[in-house]
């Protein structure tokens, strides 16, 4: 075993009293050295397997370093769970509770629906209630007093109605959710000297994986745990801490020194995972940030290619380029489980899913994939091309009928079929609601005539579907760019396409393969899409990074230095995914609108279109 590992590996996994932070770079076998230390710990120093607590993010992690330790060592007993595994076990103890305690996500999702439709809170939009979730667990996890609270996705007073509504329901139906179980734990020891003294006393070496994404309220319990032996072995990478929106702090592992000034400091400075190349450029871009400790990673593999930095003409020449290289790579031999294709967000996935599927290769997906052709502004347009070529949906005019605004009464459309002479009659002492109808038929007229692109763009501007989209976002205390951001794709996905038919066509084509690549077994070999977010802890041979354009890494919303730095650590986790080849595209425009590559990018590396 020994040959095979580094010296700042063997320092770190014979580490035994006290505390100690490893800083472990992306490949570094921070794995490795957790499960041997916890190896050495049993067999060389004679400590109980019971005496030990290994603490990961996830249940696969949890479950594959009990495999591989139990594998090395053939004995039991070791903790390995997650955070809250581990507070739930020490709860169920105290209270007696039972899984049928802990809410399902459904039903905690469902819970809060049904509080802010009772609150009067939209709810339509995309990602709205899974914001609306997240803002609870943050309050939660940073322990931010309700009364002082001031939230983003909600007026304040909404919120604060809707949170306490929502823990009298947890309360009353005798459920915690997963914050809970942070808070309760941490009250719990606080305030019971003689349980947290049990619990002390059972774990006397607490060792801690992926320390950098840990929020506020878990570095206090395992503080807590730790007491006074002190023996916490923390292991991870500040420059990988990419999870602020779920409340972890990089600045935990910063001040981890402070807090432990005694702590021993071990750098796994060998890269095993990527070439020199790779590894260095890297290097350039996590450079830049200001509040990080300082390392200088290398690598051991031999000499590879530079990566790839590439200009496009558009996001659609990007989806091109690379389906149409993988299908090259494929033909060669490549096998397709060697390539991921990386995002900034799960939306520009849809895009590259739909030239995959055109190409036939097939992927797999890291994350749930929305589909632009079922968001609601889609369903507006269409409901106006509805009303443009056939002009009978009732359903479709009440869809649009104040999209803009027209001041029309439901109670215009008495009739299954529309008759617009009606409609007029109805307002026969209206001259302005009369001209209105008449504006809207010839709306529709001109609509009906043109293009498809054409006519997205009628509806948009000469119609006023911008400004109702301008409206919407101001009255909700939405991003409008995320809203004309989505307008754009769908307007330039119409732009091949001569007829409405072809386009809806189209449309119903790509919905039905998606839905049977979704339904059907992925084969042995895939690409794999996946967002910067969820590619933490992969690898693969190839790696494209896509879009890695201004506004969208660093994304627009981005205004803080603590949330630029936060931006160029998720581009340095995707850089750091490859580990022989490297692509990283980016568009010299979007939606006709002149795009800048990213800044994070080196200079010296950005290069003119090919």
């Amino acid at each position: 075993m020994e040959q095979t590992l580094s010296n700042a590996q063997k320092d770190a996994i014979q580490h035994k009293d006290g505390p100690a932070m490893v800083l472990a770079g992306p490949g570094s076998g921070k794995t490795l050295v957790i499960t041997n230390r916890v190896r050495y710990l049993t067999e060389k120093c004679g400590v109980s397997p019971a005496s030990i607590l290994v603490i990961t993010f996830t249940r696969a992690a949890a479950g594959q370093m009990r495999e591989r330790y139990e594998k090395l060592c053939n004995r039991r007993g070791v903790t390995f769970g997650t955070f809250h595994s581990v507070f739930f076990m020490i709860l169920r103890a105290a209270y007696h509770y039972t899984p049928q305690n802990i809410i399902r996500e459904d039903r905690r999702m469902n819970l809060l629906e049904e509080l802010a439709r009772r609150e009067k809170l939209p709810m339509e939009e995309e990602g709205a209630l899974s914001d609306l979730a997240a803002e609870i667990s943050l309050v939660k996890n940073e322990q931010i007093p309700l009364d002082h609270y001031y939230a983003a996705c909600a007026p304040s007073d909404v919120f604060r109605s809707l949170f306490r509504n929502y823990q009298q329901r947890l309360q009353s139906e005798g459920f915690l959710d997963f914050d809970d179980m942070l808070v309760y734990t941490r009250q719990l020891l606080t305030e019971r000297p003689d349980i947290l003294k049990g619990w002390q006393n059972r774990f006397r070496y607490i060792l801690i994986d992926e320390f950098q994404d840990i929020n506020l309220l878990q570095y206090e319990i395992v503080r807590l745990l730790a007491g006074k032996e002190r023996n916490l072995f923390i292991v991870g990478d500040d420059d990988q801490s990419i999870y602020r929106f779920r409340g972890a702090k990089p600045e935990i592992m910063l001040q981890f020194p402070k807090h432990y000034p005694d702590a021993k400091k071990i750098l796994l400075d060998i890269n095993f995972r990527s070439t020199p190349e790779i590894v260095a450029f890297a290097g350039k871009v996590i450079s830049e940030n200001e509040n990080r400790f300082p390392k200088k990673i290398r690598a051991v593999r031999a000499s590879g290619e530079e990566p790839e930095v590439l200009m496009l003409g558009t996001p659609v020449q990007e989806a091109v380029y690379v389906a149409d290289y993988i299908q090259k790579a494929m033909r060669e031999g490549t096998s397709l489980n060697s390539f991921a294709v990386l995002f900034r967000t799960n939306q520009a996935m849809s895009l590259y899913a739909e030239k995959l599927l055109e190409f036939n290769l097939p992927f797999r997906m890291r994350d749930k994939l929305p589909n632009i052709y079922d968001h609601w502004i889609a369903r507006d347009i269409f409901a106006y091309f509805s009303l443009a070529l056939d002009g009978l949906s009732r359903e479709a005019f009440l869809r649009i009928m104040n999209r803009p605004l027209r001041y029309l009464p439901r109670d215009l459309v008495r009739l299954e079929k529309l008759d617009y002479d009606q409609m007029r009659a109805f307002f026969r002492d209206k001259d302005w609601m009369q001209d209105r109808i008449s504006s809207l038929q010839t709306d529709l007229r001109v609509i009906s005539r043109i293009r498809p692109f054409a006519a997205v763009n009628y509806i948009r501007q000469a119609v006023g579907y911008d400004s109702y989209l301008e409206e919407y976002a101001k009255e909700r205390k939405l991003p409008l760019q995320d809203l004309t951001d989505l307008a754009d794709e769908l307007q330039q996905s119409a732009a091949p396409y001569a007829t409405y038919k072809e386009w809806m066509d189209h449309i119903t084509e790509y919905t039905e393969k998606l839905e049977e690549h979704l339904q059907e077994q992925i084969p042995d070999e895939a690409i794999t899409l996946s967002t910067l977010h969820a590619s933490k802890g992969l690898e693969f041979d190839e790696v494209f990074l896509t879009d890695i354009n201004e506004d969208i890494i660093p994304h627009r919303k981005s205004v803080l230095a603590a949330d630029i730095e936060e931006e160029r650590r998720l581009l340095y986790v995707g850089i750091t995914r490859a580990r022989d080849r490297l692509h990283i595209l980016y568009a010299r425009e979007r939606y006709g609108k002149s795009m800048e590559p990213s800044s994070f990018l080196p200079e010296e590396a950005v290069e003119d279109e090919p």
